[in-house]
């Protein structure tokens, strides 16, 4: 036999060996990402889990798009169950707290998952003025990334069947099992909200009680915080809709003055937010309304939203159409000269008279966030949120 045969015969048998193997199977399809659905549930009494129930099975999603029952935390001496949620900022102000309980119970087998309650459908945009997230399932992720969560964070706001089973008043609110997933404590973290002030003292020593088999002194205390959204509170969000809807939406002219007036900031009080935009802009058009938006959001704090539209002084009645149909109750401007070079120049060098243009000044005038083009609203709202004049807590 040649070479040059013994060659091809051993390519042929490479040959048939590939077809043969198993990798020439269908490769195994990846996990389906969950999407949320959240989902209206009927008004019912809810009642907060007992002292001595068990635990009460779930299978929810996490952030980390993993799903998780108890069987998941099986072999934890201890087991925390901590109802909390991003928008409230009581559940805020205890997040560093619950990240240290973690990290200094992890190695004394003590279990810790977090679980969102809230259903997406029962919170109002009035109700997110300390927070740069609302409680659906992709903001949970981003508040997970964020902020380092060294702990599952679930997400039960579809149909809400876990949280109706354990019964959180409100957020946060935590649960602490035993081995045998009994349950021993059930209320506060700790006594003192503002950061800083405490260390989940109570939640602390009823874990420390559980491990060493002790009685726990006071097994059922108080919760504090915002009170959990339930699906059936959906009504209360197309009244606080259709009240804004029907607020009055006016439009004035404005001039040079009056925007140098503006940027000053020395009337308010307030942080202000100035939007310069047109109708014939189309990202104006596109992201106006979520500037309304912030304005639900952070109107009852020290904040305020003002448009001023760079459309010609013709357009009025297309200007004024377009502010209704918005449902921009807000202080809407119309510069009332048609050179817009004099506008640019009186909102200052920043601006290369582009539009969109967006202005946060404090009062006083200092321009503390400013952005050309389309605006990043995520990044918008923490600066707005995490301003001094705001804050993310009481």
């Amino acid at each position: 036999m040649t070479w040059k045969q013994s060659l091809s015969i051993g390519l042929a048998a490479l040959f048939f060996a590939a077809c043969q193997s198993p990798s020439s199977a269908p490769e195994k399809q990846p996990a389906a990402v969950f999407v949320a659905n959240p989902q209206p549930v009927p008004h019912q009494d809810v009642k907060t889990l007992g002292i001595g129930a068990a635990a009460p099975d779930f299978n929810l999603p996490g952030a980390d798009g993993k799903y998780y029952s108890l069987k998941d935390f099986k072999d934890g001496k201890a087991l925390v169950v901590i109802f909390t949620c991003n928008h409230c900022p009581t559940a805020q102000a205890y997040e560093d707290r619950i990240i240290s309980f973690t990290a200094d119970y992890k190695s004394k087998g003590v279990e810790v998952v977090a679980i969102s309650p809230n259903s997406p459908l029962g919170l109002l945009y009035e109700e997110l003025g300390y927070s740069d997230l609302n409680d659906d399932y992709v903001a949970m992720q981003q508040r997970a990334s964020d902020h380092k969560f060294n702990f599952p964070y679930l997400y039960d706001g579809d149909t809400q069947a876990t949280s109706l089973l354990y019964g959180p008043a409100a957020t946060p609110h935590a649960f602490v099992f035993d081995q045998e997933r009994k349950l021993c404590y059930t209320g506060r973290l700790d006594r003192k909200e503002k950061p800083g002030t405490a260390n989940a003292e109570d939640l602390r020593a009823a874990v420390d009680a559980v491990l060493a088999g002790q009685t726990i002194a006071e097994p059922v205390t108080q919760t504090f915080g915002c009170s959990t959204k339930w699906g059936w509170k959906i009504e209360l969000k197309t009244k606080a809709d259709a009240d804004w809807a029907s607020k009055e939406v006016k439009l004035d002219k404005i001039n040079v003055s009056g925007v140098q007036k503006l940027l000053k900031n020395a009337d308010s009080g307030k942080l202000r937010l100035i939007n310069i935009w047109a109708t014939w802009c189309g990202p104006c058009v596109v992201e106006y309304p979520d500037f309304i938006v912030l304005q639900r959001m952070y109107g009852a704090r020290d904040f305020e939203f003002v448009s001023i539209s760079a459309d010609k002084a013709d357009k009025e009645p297309k200007v004024m159409e377009f502010l209704k149909d918005k449902q921009s109750a807000v202080q809407n401007y119309l510069f009332a000269s048609d050179d817009k070079y004099v506008l640019a120049e009186a909102i200052g060098k920043d601006w290369n008279g582009a539009l969109p243009y967006t202005i946060l000044v404090e009062p006083g005038g200092k321009v503390v966030w400013h952005h050309q083009g389309e605006v990043d609203f995520q990044a918008l709202k923490r600066a707005i949120v995490e301003h001094p004049m705001l804050g993310r807590v009481y």
